[in-house]
């Protein structure tokens, strides 16, 4: 008589990481989907990045196509055979009418949409732009289907941070709407783990391997919703400081 064995489902683990700062990011300006480079200092933090995982095996590294992302990962490629693949759905939010401005300027210019944004509404989108409830859908389903990809697998996200905040909170079974508690710092090294249907949270907002000083939102009372609020730097080994 045969015995039947519970499927037990291949792990896919997952490297994510925030790109390194960017001039707009120092600004507060918002992003989104218009390509700004990394500054000097981001320039310098991939490259920490890339020291740091330069020992850790990878199959693949997939990135989101917009330039500071790409510069990022190409630093995690440098001394590998891999290389990087650009995936445009690992984008930012699109904020439509509110890209090239910071908080303040959205504010100035279209006060009730700026309530709907900092209400977190899940729902509302700003025009030309993603509601979150559209970017949650698109950041986790091209993550589940790169995790079935690379079954029992190791791979790199490189991507923003409406993006890890996107995946930390489908891993932790956070609310869109809840009010953000978690880091989501340029160059960070965040891990997760998938068999392909969900995401399990394994680490967070490692920047130990940064010896130069690190983004993080000053107040997140009063950033922007999305990770591309104010920031300041802090030095490695303060995570615990606002």
């Amino acid at each position: 008589m045969s015995v039947s064995r519970p499927v037990v489902s291949a792990i896919t683990h997952l490297v994510v990481i925030r790109h390194g700062e960017t001039a707009w990011n120092l600004d507060r300006r918002l992003q989104g989907h218009l390509d700004v480079p990394l500054n000097a200092h981001g320039r310098a933090q991939a490259e920490a990045l890339g020291r740091a995982l330069s020992s850790e095996p990878l199959d693949a590294i997939y990135s989101s196509d917009l330039s500071r992302a790409m510069q990022t990962a190409q630093a995690l490629a440098t001394g590998r055979v891999l290389q990087v693949q650009a995936e445009p759905r690992l984008r930012e939010r699109h904020f439509g009418i509110f890209q090239g401005l910071t908080p303040a300027e959205v504010e100035a210019r279209h006060p009730e949409a700026f309530a709907a944004w900092k209400a977190r509404m899940v729902d509302w989108a700003p025009a030309g732009g993603e509601s979150l409830a559209e970017l949650h859908m698109r950041i986790l389903d091209i993550t589940l289907t790169l995790a079935r990809r690379h079954p029992s697998g190791r791979i790199a996200l490189v991507a923003h941070g409406g993006v890890l905040d996107c995946l930390y909170r489908a891993a932790s079974g956070m609310a869109l709407d809840a009010p953000r508690q978690h880091e989501l710092r340029n160059a960070s090294i965040n891990r997760l783990s998938s068999d392909g249907e969900q995401l399990t949270l394994v680490q967070w907002g490692d920047v130990t391997h940064l010896d130069v000083q690190v983004l993080d939102e000053v107040d997140r009372k009063q950033e922007a919703p999305d990770g591309d609020g104010r920031e300041t730097r802090i030095r490695r080994g303060s995570a615990g400081q606002r």
